[in-house]
């Protein structure tokens, strides 16, 4: 869908925002309403159309902040969590998404492949989580991939 309008940025940041250098991929602007409801159409769409009873969100990360966790040391500390690199319409994305999904079908698992730590990630959206039930970290899988290279 990237320049589906000609442009860089209907559903996308525009510049160097929109564009994550290690993936050679685009990244979505989730304070864009037309992107919300892209994105949420679709879960719903697997909880109703195809039934699915569960969903594993992939790096989000990059979701979370606005560096993406490129070259970045996560030491545990909340100003690295809460502070100026949290990029809060993708957290609040993961939080509507997380919401529909347990209002959908309240027993379906939702994990979230994260390398952050983020404290509030497995907290239920009501208690101001959220709202995934599993953190999925890429630490040990990582090194094996290397260590198998």
């Amino acid at each position: 869908i990237n320049k589906f309008d000609g442009t860089d940025h209907q559903y996308f940041h525009s510049g160097e925002r929109g564009y994550h250098k290690l993936w050679d991929s685009r990244l979505f602007n989730y304070s864009s309403w037309e992107v919300l409801r892209f994105l949420l159409s679709g879960l719903r769409m697997y909880l109703e159309e195809y039934k699915v009873d569960g969903f594993r969100f992939d790096a989000v990360t990059c979701i979370m902040y606005t560096h993406h966790g490129i070259h970045y040391s996560f030491t545990g500390n909340y100003n690295e969590y809460f502070g100026l690199g949290a990029d809060n319409d993708g957290i609040v994305y993961l939080m509507l998404a997380n919401y529909l999904i347990h209002k959908g079908k309240p027993h379906a698992g939702k994990i979230a492949e994260d390398v952050s730590g983020m404290p509030t990630l497995c907290r239920p959206v009501e208690e101001g989580g959220i709202g995934f039930d599993y953190r999925l970290t890429m630490s040990i899988p990582d090194k094996w991939i290397k260590l198998l290279k």
